[in-house]
């Protein structure tokens, strides 16, 4: 289904229907600073599964990241970050940055790189942020990816459902999105390095 809600002052009765979908192992499509995201409750594994087959993804092989509401909520899944990584990221969140990070315990397996790592995000967009703190728990986030690479597929939210709204419960229609990924950086080592530089000025980070 297409489901509208403001991308400002979203509808507490919206976000209620799409956590209660995320809580039943729903999938869904949402908005976030950058691009449109296709995830699931994190600890939905049968969801997680069947977004790597929408996906066509290997789900031993998948890296997927999740979305969490705050550096505060960040620190329940990830090991302790030393000062200067945890100054970057005061500086950069909210905002269009995934931060590669040394897991806990509380990260699902599937989760997990061979190095024990995982992707954060805290994107700068309400209602991402205002689903999870109504869940309880991150959203995993997947790009929405288009094979022939047509821009409006990826952006348009009446497109995106065209396409998708066979194969997921819920794609949230919030006004056009972007089209430029978030700028990665790994963290997980001795000194913070860039992966990919997306959307977002490097110039904050380091």
């Amino acid at each position: 289904m297409l489901l509208r809600i403001h991308p400002q002052d979203p509808q507490p009765r919206a976000i209620q229907q799409v956590v209660d979908c995320l809580r039943k192992g729903g999938v869904i499509i949402y908005p976030t600073d950058t691009v449109y995201g296709i995830g699931c409750d994190i600890n939905q594994r049968k969801a997680v599964e069947r977004i790597c087959q929408i996906r066509r993804i290997d789900p031993d092989k998948a890296q997927f990241s999740f979305i969490c509401s705050d550096l505060s909520h960040i620190s329940e899944y990830c090991a302790s970050l030393d000062t200067p990584v945890f100054k970057m990221m005061k500086r950069a969140l909210p905002g269009p940055y995934t931060f590669i990070l040394n897991a806990t315990s509380r990260v699902p397996k599937i989760f997990q790189s061979r190095k024990r790592t995982v992707g954060i995000r805290v994107p700068d967009h309400v209602l991402p942020v205002q689903i999870v703190r109504e869940l309880g728990n991150p959203i995993m986030t997947s790009s929405v990816h288009d094979d022939d690479d047509m821009i409006e597929y990826t952006t348009d939210p009446e497109l995106i459902h065209e396409k998708y709204g066979h194969l997921v419960d819920i794609v949230i229609d919030s006004g056009y999105g972007g089209f430029e990924a978030s700028t990665v950086v790994d963290c997980s080592g001795s000194e913070p390095f860039l992966v990919r530089q997306g959307k977002g000025d490097v110039d904050l980070l380091f």
